[in-house]
């Protein structure tokens, strides 16, 4: 693990972002961690990732846009900020939906370049209401306007600092379903599952892809979960703190946290809400 570098963070903001939980999640990692391959599955906007800037990594999450954009990062940084630069000045009403309305067009958004596409969804999640991520069941952007006055859409040092990160340490960026992103792992590897959260009633956001992470998906990912455990992996999970979840994991160890949220469409599920880390090894 490099050095802790304080510009090198979360780029974007993200339903159910980990920087609050850093320190209980600091305090729940190996020891050694340094001697390990880092995986993260469901990276996101990669709170846990960038706050440990491990040397050797495989980050991963489905979001096809979202992992283009760290690989756009990465290998054109300078093209991305100058169009970035460009729409700080658009954040309109007007211009949001029209960048927003986009995807609506196959033919001419897939004309756009990965570069383009990656300017246009730092813009989207920088003006739109709460930064969200949310797509309908067409996999289209679909999260409103924000109507911020003042939001900081191209963070220039952040970025290159995050490129030379990207590009002087061992870091695999992949876009792969999580069972199919941890396939290598062995008892070199710590692993950070932070999957879309379970909902009982479904008031969590949880869509960031047109197929949803239900309780089958969490049933799928609990049993890589007992695989990884049994191969001799290290991993961490993250979840929301339900009979469901309890269940699942029974037979590990649950520590119980409590994280503010603020994106929820019933109102009791803002504030200080329960959530849980789940560990799959003993110190």
């Amino acid at each position: 693990m490099i050095k802790n570098d304080s510009l090198i963070k979360p780029f974007l903001k993200w339903a159910g972002g980990k920087r609050q939980l850093l320190p209980a999640i600091r305090k729940c990692l190996p020891a050694h961690i340094n001697n390990y391959t880092y995986y993260e599955p469901f990276l996101g906007a990669g709170a846990v990732f960038f706050e440990l800037q491990p040397q050797k990594a495989v980050i991963n999450d489905l979001n096809t846009q979202l992992i283009m954009t760290y690989m756009v990062i990465k290998g054109h940084v300078e093209a991305l900020i100058k169009l970035l630069n460009d729409y700080q000045n658009k954040n309109i009403r007007y211009y949001f939906y029209q960048t927003r309305n986009l995807d609506r067009d196959p033919q001419k958004f897939e004309r756009l370049s990965d570069t383009e596409k990656a300017a246009r969804l730092i813009f989207l999640n920088k003006t739109c209401f709460n930064g969200l991520y949310r797509v309908n069941s067409k996999g289209l952007f679909n999260v409103p306007y924000g109507n911020y006055k003042n939001p900081v859409i191209c963070e220039e040092s952040v970025l290159r600092q995050i490129s030379s990160y990207l590009n002087t340490n061992d870091i695999s960026i992949i876009n792969y379903d999580f069972e199919i992103a941890v396939v290598d792992v062995d008892k070199h590897s710590f692993v950070y599952f932070d999957p879309p959260y379970h909902s009982p009633d479904k008031t969590n956001f949880t869509r960031y892809h047109a197929d949803g992470f239900g309780e089958a998906e969490q049933e799928r990912l609990r049993n890589v979960f007992v695989r990884m455990a049994k191969q001799g992996a290290k991993c961490l999970l993250s979840n929301s703190d339900t009979d469901f979840i309890r269940e699942l994991y029974k037979d590990y160890e649950i520590l119980p946290v409590q994280a503010k949220r603020a994106i929820n469409s019933n109102t009791r599920g803002r504030g200080f809400v329960n959530e849980v880390l789940i560990k799959n090894w003993k110190d």
